[in-house]
């Protein structure tokens, strides 16, 4: 059985995680890694969803602040083994709740040509195709997506 765990930065299960889905996006991202990698800091961040099977974390998910209202989905992750089973969008769905109740009014998200299940995944859940934004401006590999919260997709 799949617990959420809501917590920070510094979860013992987060910081196991986030290095496998580092060393993933390394093998993906091939030579842009180091570009894609120095937005990915995990120091400090107060939002975290720790997805835990039977105790053991299995998948992970963060919110940081863009901006007044808005959000940034970062550090999906789900352990191979996991995946097919909708542990990452109950993960998103999680973070998604939490925005709202943090009074956010936008998600948005960057992640990466290589990355089609990602791309799936949110476009499953809603998210659409918006310009790259911030540091992904000019960056051809980027997708970046939003998602305007409102009580119909909470």
């Amino acid at each position: 059985m799949i617990e959420l765990l809501r917590t920070d930065s510094e979860n013992p299960g987060f910081q196991l995680l986030y290095p496998l889905l580092d060393k993933e996006l390394a093998h993906r991202d091939g030579d842009d890694h180091a570009f894609y990698a120095q937005f990915n800091k995990v120091d400090k961040i107060q939002h975290v969803v720790v997805a835990l099977n039977d105790g053991v974390p299995v998948g992970c998910g963060a919110l940081k602040k863009y901006a007044e209202n808005v959000v940034e989905v970062k550090r999906m992750f789900v352990l191979e083994p996991f995946r097919g089973q909708g542990i990452a969008l109950k993960i998103l769905n999680a973070l998604e709740s939490w925005a709202a109740e943090l009074n956010f009014q936008e998600l948005i998200l960057e992640t990466g040509k290589a990355q089609p299940e990602a791309i799936a995944l949110y476009s499953k859940a809603k998210y659409k195709v918006i310009p790259n934004y911030g540091q992904y401006a000019n960056v051809e590999n980027s997708v970046c997506m939003k998602k305007i919260l409102n009580e119909e997709n909470i």
